[in-house]
């Protein structure tokens, strides 16, 4: 175990203290117990001593003698969430797994992304029996690791954690694979392999254990690809026959967007949960770019007080077929509101399985959607549908406000058996992962 570099605001002599930690980072490992243990005799109760002797115990596996330092230092305010990893370890060593479970939940409350305490959750959920937890808490902790470099590779790992990490990841891996394979087995049953073929060869692409086939290299989705359809960067307008409903209601649309835009409060930042310091990556062209939204569904939640601001655009969206309705995720359904020399980079979606629509309200000149190359001028009242997993920019080079409302919707070529497959297997990944990376436990 690394001994945490946590100090004390006790007063032990300085000269103590410092021969101890260049001691422990010479790795005179002896030597520097010594001198905790002397820092000990002066102040029973310095934290950066109890945790080096605790975790010094732990790695010559004398669990009980680590137990009594940790829990001494973990009793003082705001312990070292290393500290509480390794009490919760010696706990595990003395098959106290209800203590060793309560010590680390302490732990990954006070640092959620701490994930070699979130690997020994896994294993104690284990031992527990309480294996879908385990592969949650596994899973999230090779996650966090892999962000952050770490266990990705034997030479990534740990030589003392490799074992742990293997186990975790097969471990992780089979409770995936059983539980989305679980979510369309009904659907195989019901409509036979033939019917559900392409919704499970792109579970098995999502979890790698086939290649993706890319039919166009300009296409990359970033969570989920779909199969076997015919890939375009724009779609034929002959696919979307509803398209005449949004446009025989282009005028009441655009008068009920007119008063939103009169209003002060009506519209936020498109982009309004990403980190600020990352705006650069999603917007340029001005000094202070802005893409503000007024939401009608945001994740597939439906903003019920903006929907009664516009009960016509509202009644319109009620009316389509075929908005993509995935809890948590979609539809995303907004006037996209682009203010003059603002311009949305380079950037591209999450999945082919749906597509954006965009019907186009107030659109001055100079204003455009670039899709792979591919550049289309707006023209107001009049629908274009695009896959937006090919990359795509937008920009507004006028002096006006420009506005497009934006609908995502099923991809066309979808059935509407591998819609509803695609919806409860997407749900399913997102509880999942969201379970994973939960504070609570």
């Amino acid at each position: 175990m690394n001994a945490p570099n946590t100090t004390s605001g006790n007063a032990a002599p300085d000269e103590i203290l410092l021969s101890a930690r260049t001691c422990a980072e010479q790795r005179r490992i002896d030597d520097a117990a010594a001198l905790y243990l002397k820092v000990l005799s002066i102040q029973p109760d310095h934290a950066e001593a109890l945790n080096y002797l605790g975790a010094r115990a732990l790695s010559a596996e004398q669990p009980a003698q680590a137990i009594d330092y940790l829990q001494r230092a973990a009793a003082l305010s705001q312990p070292d969430p290393e500290c509480l990893c390794n009490l919760g370890l010696a706990y595990v060593a003395t098959n106290r797994l209800d203590d060793a479970l309560n010590t680390l939940v302490r732990c990954i409350d006070a640092a959620p992304s701490f994930f070699r305490a979130r690997l020994h959750m896994g294993r104690v959920m284990e031992l527990l029996g309480k294996n879908d937890e385990a592969a949650t808490h596994y899973y999230a902790a090779l996650m966090h690791a892999q962000q952050q470099g770490r266990w990705l590779n034997d030479a990534t790992t740990a030589p003392g954690l490799r074992d742990l990490v293997k186990h975790a990841t097969h471990s992780a891996r089979s409770a995936r694979k059983r539980l989305f394979e679980g979510v369309l087995q009904p659907y195989v049953a019901r409509h036979g392999a033939a019917e559900m073929a392409r919704v499970t060869k792109a579970l098995m692409g999502y979890l790698g254990e086939i290649p993706i086939d890319y039919p166009d290299a300009r296409q990359r989705p970033k969570f989920l690809y779909f199969p076997d359809m015919p890939t375009v960067p724009y779609f034929s307008r002959e696919l979307f026959p509803w398209y005449a409903l949004l446009e025989d209601n282009f005028d009441a649309i655009r008068a009920e967007l007119l008063a939103v835009l009169a209003s002060d409060d009506a519209l936020q930042p498109f982009l309004k949960y990403h980190p600020q310091q990352n705006m650069g990556e999603y917007l340029g062209g001005t000094a202070k770019p802005a893409w503000d939204a007024f939401f009608f569904y945001r994740h597939g939640q439906r903003f019920d007080d903006n929907c009664a601001r516009c009960p016509r655009t509202a009644s319109v969206l009620d009316s389509l077929p075929t908005l993509a309705r995935v809890r948590d995720h979609a539809p995303e359904v907004c006037f996209s509101v682009l203010t003059p020399g603002t311009h949305i980079l380079p950037h591209r979606g999450v999945t082919n399985t749906r597509v954006v629509t965009h019907l186009p309200l107030i659109v001055p000149d100079n204003c455009a959607l670039n899709v792979s190359g591919d550049e289309h001028a707006w023209q107001e009242g009049r629908c274009v549908t695009f896959d937006d997993t090919f990359e795509h920019e937008a920009w507004n080079r006028s002096d006006r406000t420009r506005v497009v409302m934006l609908i995502d919707t099923w991809n066309p070529y979808l059935t509407a058996i591998e819609c509803d497959a695609v919806k409860d297997l997407v749900e399913t990944i997102g509880d999942f992962n969201r379970q994973a990376d939960s504070e609570e436990h």
